[in-house]
């Protein structure tokens, strides 16, 4: 398994390999063929976010326990809805809370990367078009989203995407544990095998909507204990194989 993390060194972005010796730059294309290159040091660069897709297609009521929890039925087919690339943030870059919003939820999500364009994929053929897997916050102004009843605007803010540390290539997606914390305390818990419509039927679906890009991120929704965040709180969403999102909120 490959971890793909994208950085900025000497005011550009570029991709590197993190191995077991350390950071090495990727030499060729990060959606076709690469090898490991040069030593990087990690001392010297910033891990940005993993992607800068043409769009987020979020998922919601995915896990069957957050459709308890929102007290809403288990969806026949998925609910899917669009995260602007503008709210796209990375790792230790901070949660901005508009003074519009009263109310802003963290959501741990799985978030699938597309490898290259697809449209109409058959979900048997879905894993050719993926990419890897990314950690994502999918930030919600829940008092907004239950005033508007359309998501764009609760979900849509500057900052609201935190995606990242790395794309991992390679890891398995079916049983992963994906957690919340805020300031250390755990809030979410739960593992992608209670995901209602698993990765491959996401592909097919969204893409017979909407065609997909390289760098495009599907997520997959959120579990169970979604919570609101406050000025000068930590939030880390974990998932095994990929490692841990940090963001700050001010």
């Amino acid at each position: 398994m490959d971890r793909l993390y994208r950085v900025e060194q000497g005011g550009r972005a570029i991709y590197v390999l993190r191995q077991e010796d350390g950071w090495r730059r990727l030499d060729g294309n990060p959606f076709g063929e690469y090898t490991a290159g040069e030593p990087i040091d990690e001392a010297q660069v910033k891990v940005l976010a993993p992607v800068t897709p043409s769009k987020i297609v979020a998922v919601g009521l995915n896990y069957r326990d957050h459709a308890r929890e929102m007290n809403q039925p288990i969806p026949d087919e998925p609910l899917i809805f669009i995260k602007p690339s503008t709210a796209v943030i990375g790792p230790e870059d901070d949660i901005i809370i508009p003074p519009s919003a009263e109310r802003v939820d963290f959501e741990a999500e799985l978030g699938v990367v597309i490898r290259k364009r697809a449209h109409a994929v058959p979900a048997d053929k879905a894993g050719e078009y993926v990419l890897g897997v990314t950690c994502v916050n999918d930030v919600t102004a829940r008092d907004l989203q239950r005033k508007d009843v359309q998501y764009t605007r609760a979900k849509g803010f500057d900052t609201f995407a935190p995606i990242g540390p790395c794309i991992a290539v390679g890891l398995d997606s079916a049983e992963l544990d994906v957690e919340a914390r805020v300031n250390g305390e755990c809030r979410q818990a739960s593992n992608t095998r209670e995901l209602i419509f698993g990765v491959e039927r996401l592909v097919e679906f969204v893409s017979t909507v909407m065609t997909l890009h390289p760098g495009d991120v599907i997520a997959t929704g959120t579990p169970s204990g979604v919570g609101p965040l406050a000025l000068g709180d930590r939030v880390v969403v974990r998932i095994d194989g990929i490692g841990e999102l940090v963001n700050g909120v001010v």
